[in-house]
Parts: structure tokens; C-alpha cells; sequence
């Protein structure tokens, strides 16, 4: 299984459309940059047939500092999660 890279995606957008890799690169930056600011934002970003990011809240809790044992504080935080659409199921199957 290969380790798959902003470097190769951007290589593959520039093959399959055309763009140059300077222009696929820019391309992949606006997705990238537009998912998060709307993420940031706290707005669903869905792309029909892949699939859905949004936020969710995790609650402060408490943790185990494994190689201690003693107990630590872990807050309250915004993480961001990924839905995967039908179509994206079924190709991988």
C-alpha cells in the first residue's frame, strides 16, 4: 500500500485536466484552504458522491499520562470529522 501525498494528488489533478502542476497545485490549495475556513466557521462542507466534512465538540475529560500513570486534564476542543459519501463506499469496497 503506497503513502499517498499532496504531491501526488496535485500530480494526478494536473494530468487528468490538463492545468500545469503550478496551476493544479493552486487548485488543491483554494479546496484545501476553502474546506477549512469553512470548517473554522462551523459550516457542513458536503461534496456530493465523496462526502461530508463537518466539526464536532469533544468534551474537556480526564486522561492517563501512560508512562506515569498520573492523571491529566485534557480540555474541551472543536475536531474535525469526515463522512463518507455512497459513491466513495461503493468504489472502495
Amino acid at each position: 500500500m503506497e503513502n499517498v501525498t499532496k504531491a501526488h494528488i496535485v500530480a494526478a489533478v494536473a494530468d487528468k485536466t490538463g492545468l500545469s502542476k503550478k496551476d493544479a497545485e493552486a487548485a488543491v490549495e483554494a479546496l484545501i484552504d476553502t474546506i477549512t475556513t469553512q470548517l473554522q466557521r462551523g459550516n457542513k462542507v458536503t461534496l456530493t458522491g465523496f462526502g461530508a466534512f463537518k466539526t464536532s465538540a469533544r468534551a474537556a475529560r480526564q486522561g492517563v499520562n501512560p508512562k506515569t500513570g498520573e492523571k491529566i486534564s485534557i480540555p474541551a476542543m472543536t475536531v474535525p470529522k469526515f463522512t463518507a459519501g455512497k459513491a466513495l463506499k461503493d468504489a472502495v469496497k
